[in-house]
């Protein structure tokens, strides 16, 4: 594995508190990242397509979001100190999670990826939306999934307990 990037991970299953998290640390200032599932559903419902025709075909969706995470961390200083909202490794979750190969490309990228650290928050209830379609079990087997994948590629993933919301961006920052 290469040099370590001074980036630290924030992951967990659906309706984990990613993105909040995430954004508390952006309005402390610290340099982050965004979530490219969603975005790329966001950019894709833009083309008047529905979140059901673009989740129809997950390999495509799934390897439409590594490569804008690819492109994503490829553009961040690997020097700074930056929180992203997920991570390469997520994706090896979601493709056992769909039970699709991955792409021998996206697994030779996770080994030239390395990180800080890992942070994964634990469940908050199920809140649905547009973009996401887990049920309570979905969220649950991803979740533990994302622990798995992370654990194999040498990581060790660090829980952020249900917490208020202030409170878990403190845990963070205290585990640095």
């Amino acid at each position: 594995m290469s040099v370590k990037a001074n980036w630290y991970v924030i992951t967990g299953g659906p309706s984990s508190g990613k993105t909040t998290t995430v954004n508390l640390l952006r309005n402390r200032g610290y340099v982050t990242t965004i979530e490219h599932a969603r975005h790329y559903i966001d950019t894709q419902r833009i083309t008047g397509r529905s979140v059901k025709d673009i989740r129809s075909n997950q390999r495509e969706f799934q390897r439409s979001v590594i490569d804008m995470q690819i492109e994503q961390e490829a553009a961040l200083d690997r020097h700074a100190l930056t929180f992203l909202d997920r991570a390469l490794p997520d994706a090896l979750a979601y493709y056992r999670m769909l039970a699709i190969a991955p792409d021998p490309d996206y697994l030779s990228q996770l080994q030239r990826t390395t990180y800080r650290g890992i942070f994964v928050l634990d469940l908050l209830p199920l809140a649905p939306d547009y973009a996401r379609n887990e049920d309570r079990a979905g969220q649950v087997a991803i979740h533990d999934l994302l622990s798995t994948a992370y654990r194999e590629l040498g990581y060790d993933p660090l829980p952020v307990p249900v917490l208020p919301a202030e409170s878990r961006v403190d845990f963070i920052l205290a585990h640095l």
